[in-house]
């Protein structure tokens, strides 16, 4: 997303206009895999749609281990 990126402090919601959202903010996170400040929690890094390896059958959630998912299966490769 270009531009100001607003996340749900309730959700995680995110949107463009804060109006969009219950309680918008416009802090920044670190992300947990990479260390970088985002706008948002669920963003991807550089590289790690290449350790992504695991899907959850329940939700459809990709995951870099089984033990972050409820329902693990591995990702099918063509």
């Amino acid at each position: 997303m270009a531009g100001k990126v607003f996340t749900c402090k309730t959700c995680g919601a995110v949107a463009t206009e804060p109006g969009h959202l219950c309680s918008p903010t416009e802090e920044m996170a670190t992300c947990a895999y990479c260390g970088k400040n985002v706008p948002h929690t669920k963003h991807y890094c550089k590289g790690k749609m290449e350790d992504l390896k695991y899907v959850c059958e329940q939700c459809g959630r990709l995951a870099v281990s089984k033990d972050l998912l409820c329902k693990p299966a591995e990702v099918p490769t063509t």
